[in-house]
């Protein structure tokens, strides 16, 4: 029971898969368009003789210098008469090489137009639309270039790209693996590939592929937090656990990492574990750090292991931030309500309030430890200040209704259930202003 409790309340700090989005692959547009600029005899159209010498002229310009050989090429285009396809295809190659996006598309366009089965002008059209993240765009171009013929994994491996960022996950997985025919070890479709296993819940080829990528990547840390997550899914928690210790050992570790190990060590009740794994997020992440510490404080509080809850209070460093300092000053106050400890209790959360006097929980937590002391006068104005505050007006309602019940003042008691009820209803508030008012008409 314990343990389910702890994994209750730790789930919502438990990160997700490590890939997150969708990450752009590490190929080089520009060298997809450079490459590009000889022409395939044979297979595509072929400039006229006088742009052919235009071109040799500028061609190694094109490379080193592309924003001036633009302006001699576009002072030598003659005016009368559209450039072939083959020299409209070359002046896009330039004007992306300028960034000038727009004329660059609008010279593809202008070769495919008139030339529609020119491979390379569909590829480098599909890579102009990717580079700008025009994914549906860029999908028929490259499917295009695809059926003419093109046969390069990055073809495939971007149209896999460019088909899951639109959703369209089916085919992309498809686009994926034959970009990985012809270069196996890709991590950009690898990880690619996994992303849609693990969109899809393939639990068992998505843990083949992360361990590849490990493998081709060790020191790659989401690759191992990925690795866990896939065999968190099939509920293979020991395993998830080792997984993410050989992490830590290996030094590959991050927050992530460890605060998915911390997390999982606390559900398993290793709490020095746990305990120790929390600390070491405090050096890269203090504010994460201290906030997972707070967390897992009022865990064990919750859980009635207040020694251990004690133990981890203890070992948060002294310069805290302020909403940490807050935060630890509610936590002490919570474990010591929990032991009954009221005298010690307000006395923290006073130092509290100096800091934050409107803070509404604590308003509230003072309340009740006066009231435990039956000091009704101070209980009843923490309540009342508490009321004030809006995320606090429901809890105080009811805090209000209870002393005013043993007050004997019923009217004032059912005015405080009231408001309660116009904030949350529930069956067992309605229930209890129910027989509040039976007592009101039995002393009318």
């Amino acid at each position: 029971m314990k343990s389910q409790r702890l994994l209750l309340a730790l789930v919502w700090l438990l990160p997700a898969f490590g890939l997150g989005a969708a990450s752009t692959p590490t190929l080089d547009p520009k060298r997809i368009i450079n490459d590009s600029n000889h022409f395939l005899k044979e297979r595509e159209p072929e400039m006229t003789a006088e742009e052919y010498a235009l071109y040799e002229k500028v061609e190694m310009m094109l490379q080193s210098q592309p924003e001036f050989a633009l302006k001699l090429l576009e002072a030598m285009v003659n005016e009368k008469e559209p450039p072939s396809p083959a020299f409209s295809f070359m002046l896009g190659n330039a004007f992306y090489a300028a960034g000038q996006m727009d004329k660059a598309e609008t010279n593809y366009r202008s070769a495919l137009n008139r030339y529609p089965s020119f491979l390379r002008g569909w590829t480098n059209l599909g890579v102009l639309y990717y580079s700008a993240n025009r994914f549906t765009d860029a999908i028929p171009c490259f499917s295009k270039a695809i059926t003419l013929g093109d046969r390069e994994p990055s073809t495939f491996g971007l149209l896999g790209y460019c088909l899951e960022r639109a959703g369209n996950v089916v085919p992309a997985e498809m686009a994926y693996m034959q970009a990985m025919s012809g270069e196996p070890t890709n991590g950009d479709w690898m990880e690619g590939l996994l992303r849609i296993y693990v969109l899809g819940k393939q639990n068992d080829r998505a843990e083949s592929l992360v361990k590849n990528l490990i493998k081709e990547r060790p020191k790659e840390a989401r690759y191992w937090l990925t690795y866990a997550n896939v065999l968190l899914a099939s509920h293979r928690k020991l395993e998830a656990m080792a997984v993410l210790e050989t992490a830590v050992g290996t030094g590959v570790a991050g927050v992530e990492e460890f605060n998915l190990l911390a997390d999982l060590y606390a559900e398993q009740q290793l709490i020095p574990e746990a305990l120790a794994i929390y600390r070491k997020i405090l050096v890269p992440s203090p504010e994460l750090g201290e906030q997972k510490l707070l967390s897992f404080a009022q865990v064990l509080i919750a859980d009635g292991q207040w020694p251990q809850a004690a133990e981890v209070l203890a070992s948060l460093p002294a310069t805290l931030s302020p909403e940490g300092r807050i935060s630890l000053l509610q936590t002490k106050a919570d474990l010591l309500e929990a032991q009954k400890k009221w005298a010690e209790a307000r006395k923290e959360l006073q130092e509290l309030l100096q800091l934050a006097p409107l803070n509404g929980r604590a308003l509230l937590s003072l309340g009740r430890a006066y009231a435990a002391e039956e000091d009704v006068p101070h209980a009843t104005f923490a309540f009342e200040a508490a009321f004030q505050i809006p995320n606090c007006t429901y809890r105080a309602s009811l805090e209000l209704a209870n002393i005013e019940i043993k007050n004997r003042h019923y009217d004032k008691s059912v005015e405080y259930l009231e408001k309660a009820l116009s904030i949350e209803r529930t069956s067992a508030v309605e229930d209890y202003l129910a027989r509040v008012r039976t007592l009101v008409v039995k002393n009318g």
